[in-house]
């Protein structure tokens, strides 16, 4: 792009040049060829030889002949001199002697200059425009949104919440007569995928009104200042058609808590958006019609002043869908699908702790299966699939690289934990093992259906961590301490997590209490030794029970392991068969 400008640029420098010398040269060369006296120039014109006389103030005059030729004469300056001149049939031309060639090159200079001026101001709207362009909203309000209540399944509760908003959209005259304030802002808050963008179209798609979806990062930039101004042209914009959901995906990359140990002077970028957003929410008048709606999903993390009366009100929680929503979110994927004899009721089941993006998920991994089979239907077998795939990836086609060693190694492993599931854990039924390694670095899974419950207790977390303690405990009870390998890397986080949870954020453990660490901020040096003995302490303890119960329950493993080896995947009826 600078190339294409100095190439611009370079043409005009040298037509200033080239005229300048050619001004300097056409002003030598072209001269008056010599002077004659008054006399003889009389002579000359009695003589008819005079073609133009050149007739100024200056007192010289510049007269040019028939053949072309110019020379100069004195200036009679006689009222009377124009007169004879034109009775004797000379023009007389009342400005001086210019030759072309000595008019062009003051016109190059003069398109020169202009050039210069030209590329100057367009230089200048561009930087202008592209400063404008970094100030810029792309925001624009979509009138028919296509979604409404029908379109989202399960959250009921939600639903129910948002009800007043969308009947306050369409009349707030009613409102306002009870003198009632509906909430200027609504936080939809829960986990990720649960549908808080949907809810949010939905009550916009419900009251008809225009809907402005942006994005928290849309308001951040490295210039100072952009994000706040990106804010007023938002709020601008919905102001202007009286009634809009304004709604601002993951706001806690503007709104998050700020910081007033700052030594710096001023505020960041941040905090300037942040500022805005809170000055724009206290301006406008409820009577507008304008709502805002905002997701996230760390409520925690946002500044109290986004959060206050006044600003965003109303804290309504997205959760995961229990099993009945879950069915109504599997029924609404399906409804324009050509699927066939699904048990929509059992998949529900299955599918705990599934999000409603995870669940479209599903379903669509299932129709591209059926499409790829090229089958009529999209059946149950291909939901199976489409659910390891879900949860554990692809499985890997070509397996001849794997040694026997390492198969039987995986199949104790995975039986260790679909032993130890079943026996300490009879309520959550393994639907699948298998020793097929996926795409995902799995050498193997085990597929286990938990249960839908609001809380979990000390005793299931615990039992929770026997269940991924045992592929390891299963490997060292076969193949011996020193022959343990690497395949249990994902459990010992897993379980490492959730017994660190345990100390020191539920409030289970000894060296804490009832303290949540994440309050206590810095921590003495054997506060911490405490806390990672205990957890070990506890790891350790359970690591035992559960070698313990696989010792017990040898014979079973030796049989789960060799049914692995031999088909590389049994289901919840094999496992059942060879339990009982």
């Amino acid at each position: 792009m600078n190339k294409i400008k100095n190439k611009y640029l370079l043409l005009p420098i040298l037509t200033t040049l080239l005229s300048i010398i050619l001004i300097i040269t056409t002003g030598i060369a072209y001269q008056p060829k010599g002077s004659k006296e008054y006399k003889d120039f009389l002579n000359d014109v009695n003589s008819n030889k005079i073609s133009v006389v050149y007739y100024t103030d200056s007192p010289k005059l510049k007269v040019k002949t028939k053949d072309g030729k110019i020379y100069e004469t004195d200036n009679p300056r006689s009222d009377k001199f124009k007169e004879t001149m034109l009775q004797k049939g000379v023009k007389v031309a009342e400005q001086s002697y210019a030759s072309p060639f000595e008019v062009l090159p003051f016109v190059l200079l003069v398109a020169s200059i202009g050039s210069f001026i030209f590329l100057a101001v367009k230089n200048s709207k561009v930087t202008s425009k592209s400063m404008r362009s970094v100030d810029s909203l792309d925001a624009s309000a979509v009138e028919d949104i296509g979604y409404n209540f029908q379109n989202v399944a399960g959250n009921e509760e939600a639903k129910e919440s948002v009800k007043d908003i969308v009947d306050f959209l369409k009349n707030p005259e009613k409102y306002a007569s009870y003198g009632a304030r509906m909430p200027k802002g609504i936080i939809l808050y829960g986990e990720p995928g649960t549908g808080k963008t949907l809810l949010a179209k939905a009550v916009a798609g419900e009251a008809g009104v225009p809907f402005y979806a942006m994005s928290g990062s849309d308001f951040i930039q490295v210039y100072v200042g952009v994000g706040a101004s990106r804010i007023r042209q938002l709020f601008k914009k919905a102001k202007a058609h009286g009634k809009a959901v304004i709604f601002i995906d993951e706001i806690d990359a503007i709104g998050k808590k700020r910081d007033s140990s700052k030594t710096t002077g001023g505020s960041d970028e941040r905090d300037q958006t942040l500022n805005a957003l809170l000055t724009e929410m206290s301006g406008f008048n409820e009577k507008e019609g304008i709502v805002v709606m905002a997701a996230t999903n760390r409520l925690d993390m946002l500044d109290t002043a986004l959060l206050r009366p006044g600003r965003f009100d109303r804290h309504i929680e997205i959760s995961l869908p229990d099993v009945s929503a879950r069915e109504k979110i599997l029924s609404l994927h399906l409804k324009n699908k050509p699927a066939k004899n699904i048990d929509v009721k059992e998949l529900a089941q299955k599918t705990s702790l599934f999000s409603g993006a995870k669940l479209e998920h599903l379903v669509n991994e299932a129709a591209i299966l059926a499409c790829k089979e090229n089958s009529e239907n999209i059946k149950n077998i291909h939901f199976d699939k489409a659910y390891s795939i879900v949860l554990a990836g692809y499985e890997k086609l070509n397996r001849e690289h794997i040694k026997e060693s390492d198969k039987k190694i995986t199949a104790y492993h995975e039986a260790g934990h679909a032993l130890i599931s079943a026996k300490v854990l009879p309520e959550e039924k393994v639907s699948k093992v298998t020793i097929i390694p996926s795409t995902n670095g799995a050498g193997g899974y085990t597929l286990s259906i938990p249960q839908d419950q609001m809380y979990q207790n000390k005793d299931y977390l615990k039992k929770r961590i026997m269940v991924l303690l045992g592929g390891r405990a299963a490997e060292e009870i076969i193949f011996g301490k020193d022959k343990i390998t690497t395949g249990a890397y994902s459990d010992l986080k897993n379980s490492t997590n959730i017994i660190r949870s345990m100390v020191t954020a539920y409030g289970m453990g000894h060296s804490l209490g009832l303290l949540t660490l994440s309050e206590m901020g810095e921590v003495s040096k054997s506060n911490k030794i405490d806390i990672v003995n205990e957890c070990k302490t506890t790891i350790d303890e359970l690591y035992k029970e559960v070698k313990n119960l696989l010792y017990e329950n040898k014979f079973y493993l030796d049989q789960l392991s060799q049914e692995l080896i031999e088909k590389e995947t049994i289901y919840d009826s094999d496992i059942n068969r060879l339990l009982n």
